[in-house]
């Protein structure tokens, strides 16, 4: 096992970058395959228990409620543990929430298990996971190769993504060639989720001792309070817009509109996974060429166009074009708006910025599926997109004309 993490760790290496960070990408890459195929299966398997689409929006909207809440949590009695130990926790709550939903079939307790749990219907990592780790890589990496390693981190979320997108279409496959329901092959996948979570949890386990990151979890911001507390509402506005076409509702959108099967969503959304990953691998240099700012504004900007376009078009291919051009700029923010966070901050300061920067976006996205299902059940189905579009535009002006004269740190840029 010894020389097989070697291997895999050297894969990963990267000038002025811990090199036990491997876990850390591991355990992303695993995060990102299950909601993957999760973020797809979702709608389906929704309505094959008979639920509406509003059904889809309340789950996805307790998902991210429960996950702003645990990070509050984090942010409340981080202090005491250890960060490796928070992890072995939500690894353990992420193998449970796959249990949880392999067991029940009826609303209330899946939106019990879905607030409570780790489950993710969108492209992005809103998870507990998210601002423990970004405090980790942050601290696993020097100056000069932050982006980078922020930029790998989102490319082996997006990849892995893309991959578990095309899994979704395996139930299909598995109730054609055998006397098993479509219904039970989805309910299996949960069982896949559960495994990955314990996987993750090993990972974790055996992170080595320069990894494991025992000091505490600050909770209070210093002289960067302002700046964080300003990014902090802006990336709500951007997370309240994202969680109208979160992956499970763009899923749900392109079943009701185009009558899309589910095998063909996971190889579409397998594709713009694809699309996003090798994207991102731009992030940081077109963010060392213009600046991480100017990479997160004049990237996103043309990605919401893109999907404002993709709710007009009259046919299925033209709004798959008009969705997979979005997914290649849609993503490039990602990686740059974690790295000038962690830029603008104190090393001190980090972890609290990552946590009071993650927790508004989440209860953000956490209100709009609801709204977004209700939208599409009513027959709005353009809706969700255009509001999304328009709301992700006014966010992107609005950060670059806050934030334009602000300057970033050498020492952290």
């Amino acid at each position: 096992m010894t020389s097989a993490s070697t291997r895999f760790s050297s894969r990963f290496a990267l000038a002025g970058v811990a090199p036990g960070v491997w876990r850390l990408l591991a355990a992303r890459s695993l995060r990102g395959f299950c909601d993957g195929f999760i973020a797809v299966l979702l709608p389906a398997y929704f309505l094959a228990l008979g639920m509406s689409t509003l059904a889809v929006g309340l789950v996805s909207t307790s998902t991210l409620l429960g996950s702003a809440i645990a990070t509050i949590v984090v942010g409340m009695i981080g202090n005491r543990y250890s960060r490796r130990s928070l992890l072995l926790i939500a690894a353990a709550m992420m193998a449970a929430t796959g249990i949880g939903f392999f067991s029940f079939s009826t609303l209330w307790p899946l939106l019990v298990v879905a607030f409570v749990g780790t489950m993710n219907p969108s492209a992005g990592d809103v998870s507990l996971f998210l601002p423990i780790e970004h405090a980790c890589l942050a601290e696993a990496s020097q100056a000069q190769a932050r982006t980078a390693l922020f930029a790998r981190y989102s490319l082996v979320g997006a990849l892995s993504g893309a991959l578990g997108a095309l899994l979704a279409g395996v139930p299909d496959l598995i109730a054609g060639h055998f006397e098993v329901s479509a219904l039970s092959a989805m309910r299996f996948m949960f069982m896949i989720y559960a495994l990955c979570g314990l996987a993750i949890l090993v990972l974790y386990l055996y992170m080595p001792s320069h990894q494991q990151v025992t000091a505490a979890i600050r909770t209070s911001l210093g002289p960067s309070r302002w700046i964080v507390m300003r990014l902090a509402m802006l990336f709500s506005l951007d997370a309240f817009a994202g969680g109208l076409v979160v992956n499970a509702l763009l899923a749900l959108w392109l079943i009701a509109r185009f009558d899309l099967s589910i095998g063909t969503a996971g190889q579409f959304f397998f594709c713009t996974g694809l699309l996003s990953a090798g994207s991102q691998l731009a992030a940081a240099p077109l963010a060392r060429r213009i600046g991480l700012l100017n990479t997160m504004v004049f990237t996103h900007i043309p990605s919401s166009l893109c999907l404002i376009a993709a709710a007009f078009m009259p046919s299925l291919p033209l709004a798959l074009l008009m969705l997979l051009l979005r997914s290649v700029l849609s993503q490039l923010d990602v990686p740059t708006r974690s790295a000038y966070v962690m830029s603008v901050v104190t090393p001190a300061e980090r972890a609290a910025a990552a946590s009071l920067t993650a927790v508004p976006r989440s209860l953000a996205a956490a209100i709009a599926p609801t709204i977004a299902g209700g939208l599409i059940g009513l027959g709005l189905l353009e809706a969700p997109l255009i509001a999304c579009g328009a709301l992700k535009i006014i966010y992107d002006l609005t950060l670059l004309a806050a934030f334009r004269h602000v300057r970033l740190d050498g020492d952290r840029s």
